[in-house]
């Protein structure tokens, strides 16, 4: 199975999938759009609190999530943890001599919501996708061929590619390697890495062969059989109806 696979659900839950993969593309583009121009608190904490309601409808596997959103948060707290000292205004509270404002706190809040809520919409609309999916789905909105392919494929064999590694790793403990700071170790890193590149250069020409035997002439065949429906539509309306509401809210 692909490293990109869709994240652990329980399957009775999964309501998503009745929708076309173009439409949960589509929503998450939409919804990214609309919360980057919101800057008001009120209406950022009601998109959060309905991006967490979405993601705790679908019944995702909790460990799973928790781990992907703490790499997250840690970039994003060492991001904006900064921005109260850095950012002029009026005074806060004072750290070691470090005067943090007003300004910048509420400004940190505001990209902490904005990208949460991003991160869970993503998660939860199109982290349910299986890669092939995904792929075919951009496909189908006129994405460019090369870069859907380039998804495809990579989808495919990162996998491949991980497991290559793991067999260089176990072959360098076999020999007692053992990671220090010092510069033996970074020479064995860095022919490790250019091993990994070597190999999947070789990999990458046997499977460029493979298809050419195969009869391929630089174009995928799509042969899923998902439509788009009544429902997909009511459900983008719908979509649309609530982000402008947000945006109405924002501004008025």
């Amino acid at each position: 199975m692909s490293s990109l696979t869709r994240l652990e659900t329980k399957d009775e839950f999964i309501w998503l999938d009745r929708f076309d993969p173009r439409a949960r593309i589509l929503a998450a583009i939409m919804i990214a759009l609309v919360v980057i121009f919101l800057s008001g608190i009120t209406t950022l904490v009601a998109g959060f609190v309905a991006a967490l309601f979405l993601v705790l409808s679908i019944g995702f596997d909790y460990q799973t999530l928790i781990k992907r959103l703490l790499a997250f948060e840690g970039f994003v707290l060492l991001l904006i943890g900064f921005l109260p000292f850095t950012v002029s205004g009026d005074s806060l509270f004072v750290v070691f001599g470090w005067t943090a404002s007003e300004q910048g706190v509420d400004r940190a809040v505001v990209i902490f919501l904005r990208s949460n809520i991003i991160v869970l919409s993503m998660l939860s609309l199109l982290g349910t996708l299986e890669p092939e999916e995904l792929g075919h789905g951009m496909s189908r909105l006129g994405v460019p061929q090369k870069f859907a392919h380039l998804f495809l494929m990579t989808a495919r064999y990162l996998d491949v590619l991980l497991d290559e590694y793991q067999r260089l790793r176990l072959a360098m403990k076999a020999r007692a390697f053992h990671a220090r700071t010092d510069l033996h170790t970074w020479r064995s890193y860095g022919w490790l890495i250019g091993m990994l590149l070597v190999r999947s250069m070789e990999r990458s020409q046997r499977v460029v062969k493979a298809m050419k035997c195969r009869g391929f002439q630089g174009q995928f065949y799509l042969l899923d059989d998902r439509v788009w429906r009544a429902g997909d539509s009511l459900a983008m309306g719908c979509l649309a109806l609530v982000l402008l509401f947000l945006c109405l809210v924002e501004f008025l």
